[in-house]
């Protein structure tokens, strides 16, 4: 809340004396301009004249402006500002508000004109702000930094008003070391310690607990390696240990753990918090987790709540009020396979762009954000490199004014970083660009032309390249969409006139669709795409691909990898071509190609829904949608498979629709009454799953099995008694009380066949 005007004047009142009669200007010129400070704020101020300096703005001797910078205790962690003539007075509550005074300097100043109209008064929403720089093989850039990079990417964090840096302890579900690392893990990590610690910013680390504690071996080196780590640290406020993801240990061994590693951190830091998250569980073990921390052991200063959390925000507030406080964990980094996922993304971007894209979402967050944050003390962002650049700082502001708008914090972020306003529309329009069929999407082409007319300033840093890279990455993927989706309709329409063609015919000219060459303009597309990731590994070790920048596997992130992967159904359809071509006699050979025509069994009167691509879902029930239901709790999601067309999965078994948990994926229909019809779906979707269950208008028609397969084809009768009303509601059931993901139910096509001679529905169906 603002402070009031005669509290903001007797803060000042030393600063003002010094600065002389009241003549505040509209918009001060920095240029020449002089930054004082006390011991206190000596960090922060030195940091804004680091970045001042940066664009040519450097400190006359005449100082035609001064900023002033006064620490105010009772200012908390907040700042005031107020021109009084030659003088800025900057009112800071503690040495880390220097920085946020700064940063936002940084974030309104045009060349060397502050946008100063009046007193700025600012103090932060919630009282944990941060992200997580997990400095790791997986990670998708901190790994390769320097801790020169990391310390600027922690004075980043600052300027964006960041007050806590967790860090990755180097013991985590990953490679014991990263080959691309300059340093090893443990110097960079307390290297970054340090320098949050200069800034006055909390160090708080990420603990994973990964050996099994029901040993009582496990359990003392556990402490003995957790100790001897801890005392390495210079600072140390806060200690974060997963419940799960990764991990596995049951809530009862585990606090009872953590009271054992008390002890040691507390002998070293007294004040330090222990938080433990609801991550992993299933169903019982998350009663289970609920029965400890009522106990209130009195080493649990927190709950956090994070990706792979069963159990609903909603549901932490009620059953943890008044025990202990929350905080959360919010998944920015990823797109698909994730807490906050995208629900509706076209497969052309989720195949090729992959799990941990460049991934602006300002509505999804603001959502997300809204959705999670009442009812918190404050959040860590889990962040697996540079790709969520924008979503952190969303987030960030947010949480220090949960009112300010996305043109605004986008404007912030573009003079701080980038030196254009005209970024300010981008991250908007890269949202936009991920919405329905990239083929059909003008904004593609128009947020292209965007990024390239701007003009980033000599001292913008990598972010202006991870924007362009994505903005040329979209326009790469519609065009390739769009000729794949052309090459795929033209070889099932020569297919489908097999019978008055030729079967030889036919398949000549489906193979010619499909065979054509990437034009030159896609070509130029994929050529700046691969210069971009050039200048992001150059300038912010991003690895874009795995054997050119060392990634550790393509969905961190190394999505260059994938820019030019074949959309089409080639790889699928060549060999089923073949086989048609070797059927006995002409007849049977054009029936079996105008069979592969129709992938959605048309001849047969089937309602066909292929439910892993949007706008071919006619009877799927979607829920409540993104903004309404930012985990996809309440709603169906679209995912794909861990393969891609080349591997000679067809596109439509390779996308699925998904639900979550407990939550059924449905279909509806409204059908003739009391016909008899069969059940085909494509069972099909990651490389795990959990038993699933069919039901027809609330009856059971398959019970709870394992899928034999992936993919699996199933066929189920539904007799005429079930439609008799013309309604039919179908169910696909996961397992009750799983935990993880809460992935499972995982469907890629349907169809609804009328019973006849030819379609038997005896369970012996082999696929499409």
């Amino acid at each position: 809340m603002p402070l009031p005007a005669r509290v903001v004047q007797a803060l000042l009142a030393p600063a003002l004396v010094l600065a002389g009669p009241a003549a505040a200007l509209a918009a001060p010129d920095l240029a020449g301009a002089c930054i004082q400070a006390d011991a206190p704020a000596r960090a922060g101020a030195d940091l804004l004249a680091r970045r001042l300096h940066e664009r040519g703005i450097d400190p006359a001797p005449a100082c035609p402006l001064t900023l002033q910078f006064i620490t105010r205790p009772a200012l908390g962690e907040g700042f005031v500002l107020e021109q009084h003539g030659r003088t800025i007075a900057i009112g800071v509550g503690q040495p880390r508000s220097a920085a946020y005074a700064a940063g936002w300097v940084l974030g309104h100043l045009r060349g060397t004109r502050l946008t100063l109209t009046g007193p700025v008064h600012s103090a932060p929403a919630m009282a944990v702000r941060g992200d997580q720089i997990g400095i790791r093989a997986k990670n998708n850039s901190f790994d390769a930094w320097t801790p020169a990079m990391l310390t600027r990417q922690v004075e980043d964090l600052a300027l964006m008003g960041a007050n806590r840096v967790q860090l990755v302890a180097p013991v985590s579900d990953d490679a014991t070391a990263s080959p691309l690392a300059p340093v090893p893990a443990r110097t960079a990590i307390l290297a970054t310690a340090r320098a949050a610690q200069a800034l006055g910013l909390q160090v708080a680390l990420y603990y994973p607990l990964l050996r099994d504690y029901t040993r009582l071996g496990d359990v003392t080196a556990e402490q003995k390696d957790f100790a001897a780590l801890v005392a390495d640290f210079p600072a140390l406020d806060a200690v974060y240990f997963p419940g799960g993801d990764p991990g596995h240990t049951a809530p009862a061994p585990l606090f009872s753990l953590l009271g054992q590693l008390a002890a040691p951190l507390h002998a070293r830091f007294p004040a330090a918090e222990m938080l433990v998250s609801t991550q992993g569980f299933d169903a019982a073990g998350f009663d289970a987790f609920v029965a400890q921390v009522r106990q209130r052991p009195p080493w649990l200063s927190a709950v956090f709540v994070g990706p792979q959390t069963r159990s609903p925000i909603a549901a932490h507030r009620a059953l943890f009020a008044g025990v202990v406080p929350l905080e959360l964990y919010p998944d920015t980094a990823h797109a698909m396979h994730a807490q906050l996922p995208l629900q509706r993304w076209h497969p052309a971007f989720a195949l090729t762009e992959g799990r941990e894209p460049v991934n602006p979402r300002p509505r999804a967050m603001a959502a997300a954000f809204a959705d999670q944050a009442p009812g918190t003390r404050g959040f860590i962002a889990y962040s697996e490199g540079v790709n969520d650049d924008w979503n952190l700082a969303q987030w960030l502001a947010l949480a220090w004014n949960p009112h300010a708008s996305t043109r605004a914090i986008a404007l912030a972020h573009a003079r701080r970083f980038i030196g254009d306003d005209r970024f300010a529309t981008l991250p908007q329009a890269l949202e936009r660009n991920w919405r329905g069929d990239p083929a059909l999407n003008p904004g593609i082409a128009a947020t292209l032309a965007a990024t390239r007319a701007l003009h980033p300033a000599p001292w913008a840093d990598w972010r202006i390249d991870l924007y362009r890279y994505r903005a040329v990455y979209d326009a790469l993927v519609a065009r390739r969409w769009a000729a794949a989706q052309a090459a795929d309709r033209a070889a099932r329409a020569a297919l489908a006139k097999a019978d008055t063609t030729g079967s030889a015919v036919a398949v000549a000219r489906a193979r010619a669709a499909l065979d054509r060459a990437e034009p030159r303009a896609t070509l130029a597309l994929y050529r700046q795409l691969e210069g971009l990731a050039a200048r992001l590994w150059d300038k912010a070790r991003m690895q874009l691909s795995v054997p050119r920048y060392g990634a550790s596997n393509w969905e961190r992130g190394a999505n260059l990898d994938r820019a030019m992967a074949d959309l089409t159904d080639r790889a699928a359809l060549l060999p089923r071509l073949a086989s048609a071509m070797a059927a006995p006699g002409e007849a049977a050979r054009q029936a079996a190609l105008i069979a592969l025509a129709d992938r959605a069994d048309r001849r047969h009167g089937a309602l066909y829904d292929d439910l892993g691509m949007p706008g071919a879902q006619a009877h799927l029930l979607r829920g409540w949608g993104e903004l309404a239901d930012p985990q996809g709790r309440h709603s169906s999601i679209i995912g794909v498979a861990d393969h891609l067309p080349a591997d000679g999965w067809p596109l439509a078994t390779l996308t699925y629709a998904e639900t979550l948990y407990e939550n059924p994926l449905r279909l509806a229909y409204r059908l003739p009454r009391g016909r008899a019809w069969c059940l085909r779906f494509t069972w099909a979707g990651e490389d795990y799953w959990r038993a699933m269950a069919v039901y027809a208008n609330g009856q059971m028609i398959l019970p709870p099995r394992q899928r034999p397969s992936n993919p699996a084809f199933v066929e189920v009768a539904i007799p005429a008694a079930l439609t008799r009303q013309g309604r039919l509601a179908l169910a696909f059931a996961g397992q009750v009380g799983a935990g993880g993901g809460g992935r499972g139910q995982q469907v890629a096509e349907t169809w609804l066949i009328p019973r006849s001679a030819q379609i038997r529905c005896d369970g012996q169906w082999t696929g499409p």
